[in-house]
């Protein structure tokens, strides 16, 4: 079994350096190796690779969507490496169609096991991501309404943030619907300043 696999890094040196390890292991082939999220999506929509791997620094909030977009393509799965997560980041990764989030900080068979079962359809997150993920004390709210929430407190509107995480309007609205019952809140506005206050987003 051949695993195809895409390798995103904006940073030279790093993506040089990921790609040689990907290519020591026999089951690994390594397809393309771009410094962009733009030429990583094109890349993938052309030649769909088994595993779009996107590494990112913690700065960078555009990672997250364009692994969702990759994630969306047929046949493709998509990974997020990072020195280290953000909780809304993790959040966001959890509750959409990422297939996995990883720390470079794990050994390389670790790396490649990962890989391996991600390519076989499971999902791979970190326990202690996913603990920091779901970490939110008394937080009423589900990752889902969670996710939709820290959108909106982007300032970005229902039809975006449908498009974002591959729902209909309405189920976004009946997300926000949920979120002001659930914190008592008077609107989704009072809702967001609830869930400021909290540390929950």
């Amino acid at each position: 079994m051949t695993i195809d696999v895409l390798v995103s890094d904006v940073l030279h040196l790093s993506r040089f350096a990921l790609t040689a390890l990907l290519e020591q292991h026999d089951e690994i082939r390594v397809v393309g190796s771009v410094d962009n999220y733009l030429d990583a999506l094109e890349f993938a929509e052309l030649h769909k690779p088994d595993v779009g791997i996107i590494s990112f620094q913690r700065e960078e909030s555009d990672a997250v969507a364009f692994a969702e977009k990759m994630a969306s393509i047929p046949g493709c799965k998509s990974m997020l490496l990072a020195t280290s997560f953000t909780r809304p980041v993790v959040r966001q990764a959890f509750s959409g169609e990422i297939a996995g989030m990883v720390q470079r900080s794990v050994p390389p068979h670790q790396f490649f096991d990962a890989i391996r079962r991600i390519h076989l359809g499971e999902r791979v997150f970190d326990a202690q991501l996913t603990v920091a993920a779901v970490g939110n004390g008394d937080c009423p709210l589900t990752l889902r309404e969670l996710s939709v929430l820290e959108y909106v407190s982007r300032g970005e509107t229902v039809v975006e943030i449908a498009a974002r995480l591959h729902l209909s309007e309405g189920t976004v609205r009946n997300y926000l619907s949920s979120v002001v019952a659930k914190l008592k809140a008077r609107n989704r506005i009072d809702a967001l300043r609830i869930a400021r206050q909290s540390d929950w987003i």
